[in-house]
């Protein structure tokens, strides 16, 4: 079993498997903090800011292919 996360981190890379991006993501402790929010990370430059909580999701690495 993966070790769940803390929400407590401000900033949090993601990769294209990580897609679709949304907040809280399953593997933190607190994955039911505030609602299911998902994030248009490849859209917005590879950074997402999430409005309930303000951490903030920077896109490491490539897109896959079919992804805008």
């Amino acid at each position: 079993m993966a070790e769940l996360k803390e929400n407590t981190a401000r900033i949090i890379e993601v990769t294209a498997k990580d897609l679709p991006l949304h907040c809280p993501t399953p593997d933190m402790v607190a994955w039911n903090s505030h609602p299911r929010v998902f994030l248009p990370v490849a859209k917005n430059g590879g950074e997402a800011l999430c409005p309930y909580c303000g951490t903030r999701y920077k896109l490491t690495g490539p897109l896959p292919h079919g992804h805008h």
